[in-house]
């Protein structure tokens, strides 16, 4: 049985479509691993920001743990002057697709972007839904730094 989409679950935009693009391009360029090889840069991420302007990164995997690719793409937005962002989605190298976020992702998303639409791939395909609904009855970091 299919797991049920949270209410702010939407089908993707003209605008999500070309942000998955982006991501694809991205990790396409610059992927260092062949076709089932482990390799240190095999997931590509893109964030738009609200004035439009799009970001992209790729993960810098490390045993110790590296930076995801969404991770790189907040960075490259936030460094460029972006601070509020609309959208972010990551993909796998070799045309693996849309992949979710991990935990990290998630809280770093919902403590600093509760509002960004993420996109992912369900059940029922693609859709975007808000970073709120990625974690329900989440830690509240900023809430507890008082």
């Amino acid at each position: 049985m299919p797991t049920p989409l949270p209410a702010s679950a939407l089908p993707l935009s003209e605008i999500e479509q070309s942000l998955i693009g982006l991501a694809r391009e991205t990790i396409n360029a610059t992927t260092d691993a062949g076709p089932g090889e482990d390799g240190v840069h095999t997931m590509g991420a893109a964030v738009r920001a609200k004035d439009g302007r799009t970001f992209s990164g790729v993960n810098l995997y490390h045993f110790t743990g590296g930076p995801c690719a969404e991770l790189v793409a907040l960075g490259a937005a936030r460094s460029a002057g972006a601070a509020e962002l609309t959208h972010i989605v990551a993909v796998g190298n070799h045309d693996r697709g849309v992949k979710s976020p991990c935990g990290r992702d998630r809280q770093i998303l919902v403590d600093y972007y509760p509002g960004i639409r993420v996109i992912l791939d369900t059940p029922h395909g693609l859709v975007s839904v808000i970073a709120s609904d990625l974690l329900p009855f989440s830690y509240d970091y900023l809430a507890e730094q008082v």
